[in-house]
């Protein structure tokens, strides 16, 4: 055991000539004999913990002196991991059970972070828990087809419900109007399922934000009633373009909005607000663009907010439960982050970051 699997000591307190007391060193044993990578960092972007297992997945050698030193240092030959650390103090939901692959290694590991927080609650600190998924892909791919299908069988019950309504009343006596309607809406149920489950395959170009914002707003506004609910769209005129699949992320802002429309009631407004920035690596840092939609309508609650991007999850009476879900694998896609913050009455708001520059792996 190194010396570097031991956490950073708390200042104004000694160890003492005998080492470290016996609830540090029992915690030391502890983090330092486990079979996942675990990996601190402080507020500052420090490293506080490094156990072996997380020094042989990242490919790392140890130092006896790595605590203390920035992440950015330590893990210098991944400044994707070290993004994902030093952006995880602006969000609210942080990822869990995420997968990512190390460059140039090609391993894949899962991953979940956690706020460290002090004993006032204040965030001291995020945490990596993460494992190298590299021996089992082939058989995570399985698992993974195998969940796809099975989420495949599950639509076809909701399908299958939803169909047989529309279909009854035709064989009777529905009229002509009803029946386009519901015809419709089986459709479009169809082709989100089609959407959840295709694998998806980017088409990179250059692509213009404000162009795909404002093509998803009058998209929106053919698959949902809008009614009084006003749409501001505020793009600086010098943003640049990112390398993105535009009809993605028009397919992207569309499900936004349409999510924010039927929260809303007819009633309200949505404000969308773009803005250039660089993402933190500890290093030259990595271009991006923000995307904020903020709505003024009735928010959810904590428990909800969690699991708005599972799929299946609605709180809707006709809902698929995908159309979030479909947002979040395009922002995977793209190599890019999701969050969102929210609260019973206070309206809800959610942040996309794109990169400028798609990742070759995505593409």
């Amino acid at each position: 055991m190194t010396s570097s699997s031991r956490p950073v000591p708390r200042r104004g307190r000694s160890t003492g000539a005998s080492g470290p007391e016996p609830a540090d060193a029992f915690f030391r044993h502890i983090v330092a004999g486990m079979r996942n990578g675990v990996l601190a960092i402080t507020r500052a972007g420090a490293v506080a913990l490094l156990n072996e297992e997380g020094y042989r997945i990242f490919g790392v050698e140890p130092s006896a002196d790595d605590l203390g030193k920035p992440v950015a240092e330590v893990l210098r030959a991944h400044p994707d991991v070290v993004r994902q650390l030093l952006s995880a103090f602006e969000l609210h939901l942080l990822p869990n059970r995420a997968e990512t692959r190390l460059r140039p290694s090609g391993k894949v590991i899962g991953y979940t972070l956690a706020f460290v927080r002090d004993d006032a609650g204040e965030v001291a600190g995020v945490a990596m828990f993460f494992k190298d998924l590299t021996r089992v892909e082939q058989l995570e791919e399985r698992e993974r087809l195998r969940d796809r299908l099975a989420a495949v069988g599950e639509m076809a019950a909701a399908i299958a419900h939803e169909v047989k309504n529309p279909l009854a009343g035709i064989e009777v006596m529905a009229g002509l109007l009803r029946r386009i309607a519901e015809a419709k809406m089986a459709n479009a149920i169809v082709q989100e399922v089609l959407e959840f489950v295709r694998p998806i395959r980017l088409q990179v170009e250059h692509t213009g934000i404000a162009e795909a914002l404002h093509a998803a707003v009058q998209l929106a506004d053919t698959k949902v009633a809008r009614g009084s609910i006003g749409v501001a769209v505020d793009v600086p005129p010098d943003l640049p373009q990112i390398q993105a699949d535009p009809h993605q992320l028009t397919q992207l802002f569309t499900n936004l909005l349409i999510n924010a429309y039927e929260a809303m009631d007819g009633k309200g407004r949505v404000e969308i607000t773009v803005t250039a920035m660089r993402q933190d690596d500890g290093g030259e840092g990595r271009e991006a663009v923000r995307i904020e939609l903020m709505d003024t309508g009735p928010g959810m609650p904590q428990e909800v907010a969690e699991r708005v991007f599972d799929p299946f999850f609605t709180t809707k009476a006709q809902g698929s439960g995908l159309g979030l879900a479909i947002v979040r694998k395009i922002v995977d896609a793209h190599d890019g982050q999701i969050d969102l913050r929210t609260a019973p009455g206070g309206g809800t708001l959610i942040r996309v970051t794109l990169p400028v520059l798609v990742s070759r792996d995505a593409v």
